[in-house]
This record gives structure tokens, sequence and C-alpha cells, in this order.
């Protein structure tokens, strides 16, 4: 069931920007009319064209949309420069509400075009729906301004233009929540290695459990891909890596790792590389991203542990990459673990704590409950031990002097981090990542 109508007349020539009244007043009526369910909200996006003067003008065609007792305080005329712009800012209200299926109400030729913006402004939670539009007879002055060429008007330079006027526009976004800040470790060295762990400060994301600096978009949650990119292109600015050489795991929970230069699986949690100026990372939101450096071989790692990779030793597995790849010695390499939920807020159902209580006992608290208290963190220290890395080589939350630690839980710092465990399904992530200095 429609929850949102979108009336799409930014194509309205300049000519006809006098007769805003009669065409909202015309389609608004037709909205209140025939819409499938009682007053659905309305938005109406404008073309601001220069020497406009957007409040006296809105301000002069509201009244006459009063009439419309139905709707109330449900319409919302929305003006902007560009297309973007304004889909941006309604996407906004959409987001504000919890909306997510749309009628658009447009010009058959925009259609198409509308399609390309929609599909890189929203991802999959959002369902759109489109009707031609149609300009009632009696308002025979009011024409909708169509695309002149008889070229498909999603053809690929259009797409380019569309795309280049939406990254213009998110670059020129505000950052939220403050600066943008990155975690580092001591234990790696900084003339050698570029690296650091993110927080959730300093992007554009605008959602609650997403803002602001959110790394990662997928089907089912609202940040789309084109705003992910715009965060990680400032994270790249602060941190002084390209984003164009950026490589992140693609999660599967399990062990399999990439060995950079190789075949890429289709799905790995570990990533190793010793090629300078290349930046790997590995995600997480409760999960640990876990950073690997070897100072003597010049290689790196990262890799994605959650509790089914932990179990499944992921950590040694990116280990046993670098050692088999780039003759590392296990002994030189250096271990961070990231922010990740802590054993004061995680739980598992029992049959899986077992699997960790195996590992070590000190991995689980109040084993004999239905859901034990489970250290993730202290699991992996374990397995990494055990596989040869020096207990001193590895760095989290057992640091003595805690002004070093950067293993925060996330779940007990929702100003700091993102976290599944504490927001549920529609939650941001932040990284680790690191590279060799060029």
């Amino acid at each position: 069931m429609v929850e949102a109508v979108l009336l799409d007349l930014f194509s309205l020539p300049a000519n006809s920007q006098t007769n805003i009244q009669g065409l909202l007043c015309n389609t608004v009526e037709t909205i209140e009319k025939c819409s499938s369910i009682p007053a659905p909200f309305v938005y109406v996006m404008f073309c601001q064209r220069q020497g406009d003067e957007r409040n006296s003008e809105q301000e002069s065609s509201l009244p006459d949309l009063r009439v419309f007792q139905s709707l109330k305080k449900r319409l919302e005329v929305v003006h902007a420069s560009t297309a973007a712009a304004a889909l941006y800012t309604i996407k906004q209200r959409l987001d504000e509400k919890d909306l997510s299926v749309i009628k658009v109400i447009l010009p058959t030729l925009r259609k198409d075009l509308m399609k390309v913006y929609i599909d890189h402004l929203f991802t999959p939670v959002y369902q759109f729906e489109f009707e031609d539009l149609q300009v009632a007879s009696d308002c025979k002055n009011l024409q909708i301004a169509e695309p002149q060429s008889e070229e498909q008007p999603s053809s690929t330079l259009d797409v380019a233009l569309i795309r280049s006027e939406i990254q213009r526009y998110l670059e020129s976004l505000p950052s939220l929540k403050g600066e943008l800040t990155i975690l580092r470790s001591s234990l790696i060295p900084g003339d050698i290695f570029l690296h650091g762990f993110t927080t959730r400060t300093g992007g554009i994301s605008y959602i609650p459990t997403l803002s602001s600096c959110n790394l990662f978009s997928s089907s089912k949650r609202r940040d789309p891909q084109v705003v992910v990119k715009e965060n990680l292109r400032r994270l790249a600015n602060a941190a002084g890596f390209n984003p164009e050489t950026f490589r992140r795991v693609k999660i599967d929970h399990g062990n399999a790792v990439c060995i950079m230069g190789k075949t890429e699986p289709d799905s790995y949690d570990g990533i190793v590389t010793d090629q300078k100026g290349v930046t790997i990372a590995a995600p997480g939101a409760d999960c640990i991203p876990v950073l690997f450096a070897d100072p003597v071989r010049k290689a790196c790692g990262a890799a994605h542990s959650g509790w089914k990779g932990t179990l499944l030793g992921v950590s040694m597995a990116t280990v046993n990459a670098m050692v088999s790849e780039y003759s590392c010695n296990v002994k030189d390499i250096l271990v961070v673990l990231g922010p990740s939920v802590g054993p004061c807020c995680y739980k598992l159902p029992h049959e899986s704590a077992k699997e960790f209580h195996r590992i070590d006992p000190k991995c689980v608290r109040l084993f004999d409950s239905a859901r034990p208290y489970i250290d993730i963190r202290r699991a992996t220290r374990v397995l990494l031990e055990s596989g040869g890395i020096l207990p001193e080589n590895i760095q989290d939350d057992s640091v003595t002097d805690q002004n070093q630690n950067i293993t925060f839980c996330t779940a007990c710092h929702p100003d700091k981090f993102y976290s599944h465990f504490r927001d549920g399904t529609n939650f941001g992530t932040q990284i680790g990542f690191i590279s060799l200095k060029e």
C-alpha cells in the first residue's frame, strides 16, 4: 500500500513558474481523490532556478493547497537547484517517517531519468511505482517540458551526468556528529604502515542508527552506496589513502582469505597484501576488525572476525596466508583488535557458548545460563597465541595502560561506534584499514 506520493514537476519550464499554484491544485486534487489510502504524504519537487525567491514562492503556493483538508500537514513542496538535491531532501523526509512504499507521478519521458536517480539515491528497502502525470483539460496553459531528444533518456552520457550531479551535491553536505575521528594503535609502526579504525563521526549519513560515517551499504539498509562512497572519500582524505585503491573483505562469516594480486574468491573474511599504496579493510559493528602488520617482510592484512569466523579461525588463516605468500615469520607479525562488542554485552545461545568454552573457559561467563556472555576477543587472542603469535605482539582490551586501549566495546559507546547488537537491522558499520606506505 502506497505510503507517500512524489510529484515530479522538476522539468516545469521557466515560463510556467508563475502558474505553479494551478498545476499544484489540479495534481494534488487528483492525488487526494484517487489515492489508494487516505491522505498519503505528498512531496512535490520543483526546480529552484537562479533568481527564484524560494520562501516567497512557497508561501504564495501553499495557501491554495490548504483547501485539501485530508492532506493538512502531509504535503510539502521541495524546491532545489538540482534533482539530486530535491530527491535527497525528500528521502530524508521519508526516512524520518520510516516510509518505504512510494508512488512517483511524473511526465512519461522523465521516467527513465528518475529511475537512474532512484537507483543511486535509494536502496532495495524502498519500493517505487510510477504513474504518468495527467494535466487537467481546463488547465491548458500548464505544460510539462519533455526532453527534446529522441534518444533514450537513460543513455550512458545521461547516467554519467546524473552520477556527477549526485556526487557534487553529496560532497557539498556538511559533516555530521563532529569531526571525522580515526583511532590508531601504537603497536603498528607509523613509518611503514598507514592504518586506523574509524568511529561513527564525520560522515554525511543522517539516519540515527547510521549517522554519520557509515561505511557499508546493503539491500537491507537505507544508506545507498553513493553515501557510503562519499563517507569513504572523506575518510581517505583524512587518513591519507587513495579511495580508488581501497579493497574491503566480502563477508561470509567464514575463514577464506583473499591474496591481493591473485584470483579473488567470491567471498572472504580475510585479505592480505604486500603491495604499497593499496589499502585493505575489514568492517565491524560488534564483529572484530583485526589488523595484521609485518614490519620485517613489509606485508599486512585485515580480517573480519565475528563469533562464527572466530570459531573457524579466520585470524590465524590470515596469519598463515601472510606466512605462505610473503614468507613472514609468525613471530614478527603484529596484531591489533579493533572496536567490537565486549564480554560485558555479548551473549550467545548455550550451544554456541560451548565452542568458546572449549577454546578457553575464561571466554564464557555464566556458562550454565541459557545465553552466556561471550568474550570473542579473548578467544581470538588464545587462538593467535596457539598459532605462534607472541603475546606482546597482540593489542586488545587487556592492555594495562587504558590510554592505549582502542578495543572499545561497540555496544557500550553509542556516541562513538555502531552496534548491530544494540541498534538492530538498520545498523551502521565502522572499519579497520591498513596499507603499506609508498
